[in-house]
């Protein structure tokens, strides 16, 4: 990996051990901040909290720590903040890896499970030891999730309340891509680390103002797209794109993925 040149999908705020992991292996990290997050608003807390009132779920299942970070951050504004813990203490809490269990802590919330695979996938089989049928569980996440979770729990046995947080949308400061775009241009950029189905649409919605499918494709050769999960790598498929995907969903997975892939 030396002298190799690793973008990923990610502000510098939330790449910071990517960044770390790239420079220790003598290489070069670009982060590309491809998504921001558009807040559904000070309503989200009393929507949470209305639909644990009325639904008296037995688990919570956070996605992300960004999730977390939003929910108790708003509902710090609005002074909920206590009754939220309460709320959420009052389940049986699962998150989906490790960085979301640590941002859950931090608000005082023990985190009873973490799946062995940080995915929906993962969180699916968590469910499936724990004799979960005809249970509820509540899920606080992006308005631009899949269903997926939702039917794959649904088809465990349980019923399941989702409340959206937030949408995305691709990032609108690019000054940061200025670099990025002219390394690849010049099939300088090794490989780039999509984190999520929505960092590939927000990556290509960017990357096309200016450059047509055909100028992207072409530039996108001398590239290896790394795919942090499944479901990513789907999404780069639909864009006509065969990823690499990590073993360990992980951002040290797909770094390790990136070391296999360049000895």
């Amino acid at each position: 990996m030396e002298g190799k040149v690793i973008a990923i999908t990610r502000s510098k705020e939330d790449s910071e051990e990517f960044m770390r992991l790239i420079n220790n292996a003598k290489a070069r990290a670009i982060s590309l901040p491809t998504i921001e997050l558009v807040s559904k608003g000070e309503g989200m807390v009393e929507e949470f909290l209305t639909a644990i009132k009325e639904n008296d779920p037995d688990f919570s299942v956070f996605m992300s720590s960004k999730a977390v970070k939003l929910l108790f951050d708003t509902a710090r504004k609005v002074s909920k903040y206590e009754k939220l813990q309460l709320a959420v203490a009052h389940t049986t809490v699962i998150a989906v890896g490790p960085k979301t269990k640590a941002a859950l802590q931090s608000e005082g919330i023990r985190v009873a499970h973490v799946p062995e695979r940080f995915s929906s996938v993962g969180v699916g089989e968590t469910f499936t030891t724990l004799n979960a049928e005809g249970k509820k569980a509540i899920i606080p996440r992006s308005g631009a999730s899949t269903p997926f979770l939702a039917q794959l729990l649904e088809k465990i046995g349980l019923k399941v309340k989702e409340i959206y947080l937030y949408d995305v949308r691709s990032h609108q400061d690019l000054s940061q891509w200025v670099e990025f775009k002219e390394l690849l241009a010049d099939d300088k950029i090794d490989a780039i680390v999509f984190t999520s189905a929505s960092s590939v649409k927000a990556f290509f919605e960017i990357m096309l103002v200016g450059c047509d499918e055909k100028c992207l494709n072409k530039n996108l050769q001398k590239s290896t797209l790394i795919a942090i999960g499944p479901f990513t790598a789907e999404e780069l498929k639909k864009f006509g794109f065969k990823p690499i995907i990590a073993n360990v969903h992980t951002v040290s997975g797909a770094v390790e993925t990136i070391k296999n892939y360049f000895s």
